[in-house]
C-alpha cells in the first residue's frame, strides 16, 4: 500500500483512532465485561476511573502494532483490553499514593470512595489483566507483560525514594519515567508483533518505538504541569511542584541554579513550605534557565528516535499512524 498522505484534520491521536475504531469498540465491550463482578463497588468504582480514562492510547497501540505487523486474528483484542487494565490500575493506586482529589477534571476514585477500596479495586483490576494474559495462552505475551507489571511497580517505588530531594540527578529521573510510564507503552507494542509471529527484529523496533515514544510522551507531561495548557488537559497548573516531584525541568533547574535558588528550591520541594506566589517563580526561574526548552527539546528527540523505530517496516495505514501518534505526542505542548 503506497504511502498515506497525512491529513492535518486526521492527525495524532484522532487518526489512530480512526484507523482502529471497530477493534478498539471490540476491546471497550471486553473492558466492561472483564470489570464485571458480584461485588457491587468493584465494578462501580471500576468503571468511573474508566469511564474518566484518556483516548486508550495505551491499548490502541497493541491494536496498530497487530495491524502494522499483518495480524488479522483476535487475540490483540483481549490482550489490548489487558493492557489497559494494567493501566487503569496503577491510576488507581497512583492517586492514593498521590493523594489527587483530580484526573482528568473529575474526582479521583480515592476522592469518592477513599484509599482503601481503589487500592482493592485496583489490584482486582491487576488480577483481572493477568486472566486475560492467560486466556491468551502465549507465554512469550505472559513474560513481557509481567515482566513490565513488575518494572511498572518498582518505578512507582523508585519516584517515591527520589521525591522531594533535589540532589537527584536527570539519570535517577529518566530511570523513574522508563520504569512508571515507557515500560507498558514498551510492551504494549511489542505484543503485537509477538502475536503477529513476527521476527524478534521486528519485535524489539516495535518495542523500541514504544519505549521512546512513552518517554517523551512523560516528558512533555512533566513540562505541561508548568503551562497554562493544563487546564485544557483537566489538571491545574503545578501539580508536579505542589507534590515536590523531581521532573526533568526541575532537575535541570536546581542543577543551574545559584545559591539564593537552591534555598528556594530545597524549601518548595524539599520542606513543602509553599507560599503565595511560589509557583509563579518557579516558572519564571525555569524560564529563565531555558529547562522547559532543553526538556522539550529531549522529547522531541525521543519522539524522531520512535519514529526512526518503524523505518523498516512496509508502508501502510498503520505506520502512518503510529508516526503521527510520536509527533502529536510533543506538538501538544503548544
Amino acid at each position: 500500500m503506497g504511502k498515506e498522505e497525512k491529513n492535518p484534520e486526521r492527525t495524532g491521536v484522532e487518526l489512530l483512532t480512526t484507523l482502529v475504531a471497530e477493534d478498539l469498540q471490540a476491546v471497550n465491550k471486553l473492558i466492561v465485561k472483564h470489570m464485571d463482578s458480584p461485588v457491587a463497588l468493584i465494578p462501580q468504582l471500576a468503571g468511573h476511573i474508566v469511564a474518566a480514562g484518556g483516548k486508550r492510547l495505551r491499548p490502541m497501540l497493541t491494536l496498530a502494532s497487530a495491524g502494522l505487523c499483518g495480524y488479522r486474528g483476535e487475540r490483540h483484542l483481549g490482550l489490548a483490553a489487558c493492557v489497559e487494565f494494567i493501566h487503569t490500575a496503577t491510576l488507581l493506586h497512583d492517586d492514593v499514593v498521590d493523594a489527587s482529589d483530580l484526573r482528568r477534571g473529575l474526582a479521583t476514585a480515592n476522592a469518592v470512595w477513599g484509599n482503601k477500596p481503589s487500592v482493592l479495586v485496583g489490584d482486582f483490576l491487576f488480577s483481572r489483566a493477568f486472566q486475560l494474559m492467560v486466556a491468551d495462552g502465549s507465554l512469550d505475551v505472559l513474560r513481557i507483560l509481567s515482566n513490565a507489571s513488575a518494572v511498572i511497580a518498582e518505578g512507582e517505588v523508585l519516584q517515591l525514594m527520589t521525591a522531594n530531594d533535589t540532589s537527584s540527578d536527570e539519570n535517577a529521573y529518566m530511570e523513574v519515567v522508563e520504569a512508571k510510564t515507557a515500560a507498558l507503552f514498551a510492551a504494549a507494542c511489542r505484543i503485537g508483533a509477538v502475536v503477529a509471529e513476527r521476527p524478534e527484529a521486528e519485535e524489539l523496533a516495535l518495542e523500541r518505538f514504544g519505549r521512546d515514544l512513552g518517554i517523551a510522551f512523560q516528558l512533555v507531561d512533566d513540562v505541561l504541569d508548568y503551562s497554562a495548557l493544563q487546564a485544557d488537559l483537566g489538571k491545574s497548573v503545578g501539580d508536579d511542584f505542589r507534590d515536590g516531584k523531581i521532573t526533568l525541568p526541575v532537575v535541570l533547574a536546581f542543577q543551574r541554579a545559584n545559591e539564593a535558588e537552591k534555598v528556594f528550591w530545597r524549601r518548595c520541594l524539599e520542606d513543602q513550605d509553599h507560599q503565595e506566589g511560589d509557583l509563579e517563580k518557579a516558572i519564571g526561574l525555569m524560564q529563565r534557565h531555558g529547562t522547559l526548552t532543553d526538556s522539550m527539546a529531549k522529547a522531541r528527540d525521543y519522539a524522531s528516535s520512535a519514529r526512526q523505530a518503524l523505518e523498516g517496516f512496509a508502508e501502510s495505514p498503520a505506520k502512518a499512524a503510529l508516526r503521527d501518534i510520536a509527533d502529536f505526542c510533543v506538538e501538544r505542548a503548544y
